[in-house]
């Protein structure tokens, strides 16, 4: 019997609620006090643990609970009792157990690559294809209410050699978004400035505040208006210098296919918690960029986990160019849920070499905050 015919008998689940130092408002909505996510835990065998998280956003991509229950009750069954190199036919089966669910479906795929790869010996970007580069330029947001301490933010990101950031706008009116843009160009013209509205302009003003907005010179601007709004995202794109993104509008390559259809955007964002997993996430940076669209790595409120997942997924997928958003273990969880700390410094994310996702969760830290939750 090789190593991957062995059974996968172990399948274990936690509900965390993380800690997080501040608020954050984005277009549609906000996170304050904690963000919830789910690690799923596949045990073979021989013993050997692969680990996986679904990150969601309840106004965004779905629940914690749904994505606990679509791991528990639905997709549990398709698992349990497989063998680990039926991969493929495993990640098949659970994508028709439930509608859906992305992330509990991010979760799952990853924790069969972390969990083959542990097995093998090789690191998830090596089961990808192979890796096209050692490093990812690292972006934060700027999403707090309290601007005064996102300038402290700002200093301290600077100082850590960070020099992309994202402005997160829409959420507390344009003369706020104004103030902010200009005090950035003045203060840390050191910084990319990228722009993200997340939703959160509304049809009747969205063009001209855009076009505000693009006076700027942003690297680019992101889903300005709802994510069914695609002859609007068209119609700005038409009217703008500034590159246009999708993000909301664009989930998985079924999406990317419409996307491309009616030229809604010059790039994409591209999550592996709203594409439903690594393959799927990198088909959408495939399509964008056969469409001559650019792509860059961003993610939810995730913890170093999910970080870790994207890290591969970037580092086999010379499509996505523009960098990461892999900012919050680092930089807004309280405390992150990894034995060691996600490699991030210099503002640059280092993709491991290690067997499979390369870093555990700790265990102990799994047990207390599932306990908070």
């Amino acid at each position: 019997m090789s190593d991957l015919d062995q059974t996968i008998i172990g399948y274990d689940l936690w509900h965390l609620a993380l800690p997080v130092v501040s608020r954050r408002d984005h277009g549609i909505g906000a996170v304050e006090g904690t963000c919830e996510i789910v690690v799923l835990r596949l045990t073979a065998e021989g013993g050997q643990n692969g680990w996986g998280e679904a990150a969601p956003w309840a106004v965004f991509t779905g629940s914690p609970e749904a994505s606990y229950a679509a791991l528990d009750r639905y997709i549990r069954p398709h698992v349990v009792g497989r063998r680990v190199g039926d991969r493929a036919a495993i990640l098949a089966d659970a994508a028709r157990a439930v509608a859906h669910c992305t992330e509990a479906k991010a979760a799952l795929e990853t924790a069969l690559l972390d969990l083959t790869g542990r097995i093998a010996g090789l690191p998830v970007w090596a089961l990808l294809g192979g890796k096209c580069r050692d490093t990812i330029p690292l972006s934060v947001s700027i999403a707090n209410p309290d601007f005064d301490a996102d300038i402290d933010l700002l200093r301290r990101i600077r100082d850590d050699g960070v020099r992309l950031i994202k402005l997160k706008t829409g959420f507390a009116g344009h003369a706020f978004d104004i103030l902010r843009l200009e005090r950035i160009a003045r203060d840390f013209p050191d910084f990319e400035v990228r722009v993200d509205f997340n939703q959160g302009l509304e049809p009747g003003d969205a063009l001209a505040r855009v076009r505000d907005i693009a006076a700027f010179s942003p690297a680019f601007i992101e889903q300005p208006v709802r994510s069914h709004h695609f002859g609007l995202m068209r119609e700005i794109r038409s009217a703008i210098q500034v590159p246009l993104l999708a993000d909301e509008s664009v989930f998985g390559p079924e999406d990317m296919t419409r996307a491309v259809t009616e030229g809604i955007a010059d790039g994409v964002s591209v999550k592996i918690m709203k594409a439903g997993g690594m393959g799927r996430a990198r088909a959408v940076a495939q399509m964008a960029a056969a469409a001559g669209m650019t792509a860059y790595g961003g993610d939810m409120f995730e913890s170093g986990l999910a970080h870790l997942a994207g890290a591969h997924m970037i580092a086999a997928t010379p499509e996505i160019t523009l960098g990461c958003e892999f900012y919050q273990a680092q930089y807004y969880l309280a405390e992150d849920i990894l034995e060691a700390p996600f490699p991030s410094q210099g503002g640059k994310v280092t993709v491991p070499d290690g067997p499979g996702l390369g870093i555990r969760p700790d265990f102990d830290k799994l047990q207390h905050l599932a306990n908070a939750a």
